[in-house]
């Protein structure tokens, strides 16, 4: 059985005016579906025997070179779409909120680490907020890197890949990375991935 594309989570004008449809368009529709069918192409030439969507991740986890990189890719990006939703930003609330406190001594310290994180990442990459050893922490990652892939379990991520963010910014990142924050994540999904680890 092949990878498929999986939908987004809302519909493709949703999350406008901070993301346009024209932009998920390309972004989903074009960028993420080429690495589901260069992952399934892949697996197919070298006759490797995966057959399910639950084997993405030991996929990330044994492969290299063109295979792991669109398998990441796969995977960043399905959880990308997760982590925004209409009417999101603010902040977190309950545990989280303690949590953010706790590492980064109040969420403006975090939003200050994540947007430098995010800023910071030269060329392609992710910025994410996960969990290491108990403690959340902020990281950034190039290309299709992952925290998977270094013993991390993700809660939030940003793509700063400039397909992500070209046709409504232009080379303007900052306004980009502002405008995620600020009106599109999606904290009742951070929230419930920081509650499965506890």
């Amino acid at each position: 059985m092949a990878f498929k594309l999986p939908d987004l989570p809302y519909d493709a004008a949703a999350l406008e005016p901070y993301i346009s449809a024209e932009t998920l368009e390309f972004h989903h529709g074009k960028h993420h579906r080429a690495y589901v069918d260069n992952v399934n192409k892949l697996i197919q030439d070298a006759d490797l025997g995966y057959e399910t969507q639950a084997d993405l991740e030991g996929i990330i986890l044994s492969s290299d070179g063109a295979l792991f990189n669109n398998a990441a890719q796969v995977w960043n990006h399905s959880f990308y779409w997760q982590c925004m939703k209409p009417g999101g930003g603010g902040v977190p609330i309950r545990e989280l909120a303690d949590a953010v406190e706790l590492a980064f001594g109040s969420y403006e310290g975090f939003r200050t680490q994540f947007t430098e994180a995010a800023m910071g990442q030269f060329g392609s990459g992710w910025a994410w907020l996960v969990v290491e050893n108990g403690a959340l922490k902020i990281t950034k990652t190039g290309n299709a890197d992952l925290p998977l892939k270094h013993g991390q379990t993700a809660l939030l991520t940003i793509d700063v890949w400039e397909h992500a963010y070209y046709i409504d910014y232009r080379n303007q990142r900052a306004k980009y990375i502002e405008a995620f924050l600020g009106g599109l994540v999606d904290w009742d999904f951070v929230a419930a991935n920081f509650a499965n680890l506890r």
